[in-house]
């Protein structure tokens, strides 16, 4: 409920009937797909599930492997990742996969807006101070630049 004009109570509806549910192999991320799940199939909403293989593979180092069959093994991973979750999840249903390759925060953040999801639900480690710095947070990025609302789903640390 909203005051409109004249201080009148006024009701404000929201519709997420496209929930994009950002995946990786993370307890944080099974958690965040249970929560975006279940609360999609109480709306009725439409799920997708994305999975992000870091672009930064394409640096191998020293292993000697080739950039391409990294991100080829880590894309396979991925898949398998998405429809093993999926399987769990919604075993009736016929949800979207997105298998991305790039940064991240960036390849979720397009997704949404490509798909045009209405909600968006990420997990987040929580890490603050020294170790935010240094390992960065997808999940803030993504609050930053989703075309649409996200709901962050914290781990239980």
């Amino acid at each position: 409920m909203t005051r409109g004009a004249g201080g009148r109570v006024k009701e404000v509806v929201v519709s997420f009937r496209r929930v994009l549910i950002a995946v990786d192999s993370e307890p944080v991320a099974v958690r965040a797909a249970e929560t975006g799940v279940d609360l999609a199939q109480s709306l009725g909403a439409e799920v997708a599930f994305i999975n992000v293989v870091d672009s930064a593979l394409a640096y191998p180092g020293d292993t000697g492997t080739p950039a391409s069959e990294l991100i080829a093994a880590a894309k396979l991973d991925a898949k398998e990742l998405v429809s093993a979750l999926r399987q769990r999840l919604l075993p009736q249903s016929a949800a979207i996969d997105f298998i991305q390759v790039g940064a991240p925060s960036e390849e979720i953040v397009k997704a949404a807006k490509e798909w045009s999801a209405d909600l968006l639900v990420i997990g987040s480690h929580g890490r603050s101070g020294m170790q935010r710095a240094l390992l960065g947070s997808v999940a803030e990025t993504v609050m930053r630049h989703a075309p649409c609302p996200v709901l962050v789903i914290r781990s239980k640390e």
